[in-house]
């Protein structure tokens, strides 16, 4: 999993992009010409304190590097938590998440090994 790390590249992806909205996150989309996925995370003070800001980035990180080979190639994202987020447990940060994938059409079943 490789990180947005430049103030550039998240500016790029809020004014280029696509965004997508749900109750405890936001999700910018744009295209990149690497032909791998970077994400970016985006925590406000607003959310809460720092042991509040770093849990919920460590959720929608794990989230996405669980899920990694179900999304499309090629795209840069940036997740912007919402305040309603802060007392969240994973399992709803995860589902916000690929709620999220699923409404901007870039998650989808890529292995059909993983049937059950």
């Amino acid at each position: 999993m490789e990180s947005l790390k430049k103030n550039d590249d998240f500016r790029k992806c809020y004014n280029t992009g696509k965004s997508y909205v749900n109750r405890d996150l936001v999700l910018y989309v744009c295209g990149n010409d690497m032909g791998k996925n970077r994400i970016g995370i985006s925590v406000s003070k607003k959310v809460g304190n720092s042991v509040v800001r770093h849990r919920i980035t460590r959720l929608i990180r794990e989230s996405y590097r669980l899920h990694e080979q179900m999304f499309n190639s090629g795209l840069d994202m940036v997740v912007v938590a919402r305040s309603r987020a802060k007392g969240a447990d994973y399992h709803r940060i995860e589902g916000a998440l690929l709620h999220l994938a699923g409404k901007a059409g870039i998650y989808g079943k890529k292995n059909n090994d993983m049937a059950d």
